[in-house]
């Protein structure tokens, strides 16, 4: 008896051993009410995986943070295997077993926002739509899913904004008094004989801003690639000949290869004619919002329990070097106990579009904070 005992816990260590990480799997969600959104997750079956959901910016789609999503998944079941897989060492019946006890995976949520991708065609998305209503949305989502609240949120651009709102609102209880920080984490695994459980308190919740300018954004500032792209989309014809006429057109024009491909993947079929994966003119205002909002004061007083990150892109063009200053001279400070954290990064060779320009620094940056989460 002891040695089928002892071979069962050496088969089920040689198993462990032996696995390869497993395909990503990928689950579109669609609703009459809420949000579009798809989700990525290693092993789906993990209803307790910690969670960050990703919201994309002005003119974009969830789709477009697949990859990084993807690789941000990978690398952090990496990290965490490495600093959270352990094994136990116990006598049984007189021979030494080895027992593996746990891993984490995560799961990434990727939002299609209000008047953006398969959230377009979504009744009940009413304006205003302004930074508050598409926060409200992601809210709703959480709460029509029955989910528990993401451990983390990362914006890009405007998403960096509607994070932003987001964390705001949580903190002033407008979802309702669900929602806390920290939360805790459980892990489990069940043999025949043996049964271990541990809990861990993530330390801070994490809200990642993507090169998303957190105060009102000046007028000198009001030409950058982002209204020129804009101004671009308004001028041309309806229908759109192509994508690959998209494409070039958009690089005669002056804009990059990649940002031209990214614009022209924001195109669907409908019928035998190209349009628009977003509702321009609702994209427009949520634009006019994230121009006008202000969350200076959430940045010099974070929550308790709250850390936020923010990435500055090194080549956008979107940064005034005043405030630039300001943001460092914040995230310098030393705070008590009393308040969350905030904090500075600045991405190396990235204009406005971080994903595309230099993902494997962004994941550099974000996956270290997001792996103490659960160590």
């Amino acid at each position: 008896m002891a040695t089928l005992k002892t071979k069962q816990c050496l088969n089920l260590l040689t198993r462990f051993i032996n696995s390869r990480t497993p395909p990503f799997h990928y689950k579109n969600t669609r609703t009459l009410q809420t949000l579009a959104f798809e989700e990525i997750q290693s092993s789906p079956n993990k209803p307790d995986a910690p969670t960050a959901f990703i919201l994309h910016g002005l003119l974009g789609s969830g789709r477009n943070w697949r990859s990084f999503s993807r690789n941000l998944a990978s690398s952090l079941s990496g990290t965490l295997h490495r600093s959270l897989t352990f094994f136990v060492l116990f006598l049984y019946s007189g021979f030494l077993i080895l027992i593996w006890l746990f891993t984490i995976e995560w799961r990434m949520v990727l939002v299609d926002m209000r008047n953006h991708g398969k959230s377009v065609d979504i009744e009940g998305l009413n304006p205003p739509h302004n930074m508050f209503n598409a926060a409200m949305d992601v809210a709703n989502l959480v709460k029509e899913k029955g989910w528990e609240w993401p451990d983390v949120v990362i914006g890009h651009s405007m998403g960096g904004k509607v994070a932003l709102q987001f964390a705001e609102s949580c903190t002033r209880g407008d979802y309702g008094h669900s929602v806390s920080f920290p939360k805790q984490l459980f892990s489990s695994v069940i043999t025949d004989e043996f049964v271990f459980c541990m809990s861990y308190t993530g330390q801070l919740k994490q809200l990642w801003v993507l090169d998303s300018v957190p105060v009102e954004v000046s007028p000198e500032y009001s030409d950058g690639e982002v209204e020129k792209v804009l101004r671009t989309l308004h001028s041309l014809p309806s229908p759109i000949p192509s994508r690959s006429w998209l494409v070039n057109h958009m690089i005669q024009l002056g804009f990059s290869k990649s940002l031209s491909e990214w614009i022209g993947s924001n195109l669907k079929k409908s019928g035998e004619q190209e349009t628009w994966a977003f509702d321009l003119k609702g994209a427009i205002q949520m634009f006019n919002s994230y121009r006008e909002t202000s969350y200076w004061s959430l940045l010099e007083h974070p929550p308790k329990g709250m850390e936020i990150g923010l990435v500055v892109a090194e080549k956008s063009d979107r940064w005034d070097p005043d405030l630039i200053q300001r943001l460092e001279s914040l995230s310098s400070r030393t705070r008590d106990e009393s308040e969350g954290k905030f904090s500075l990064h600045v991405l190396p060779n990235s204009g406005h579009w971080v994903h595309v320009d230099n993902p494997k620094g962004l994941l550099e940056i974000v996956t270290p904070r997001m792996a103490s989460l659960s160590t």
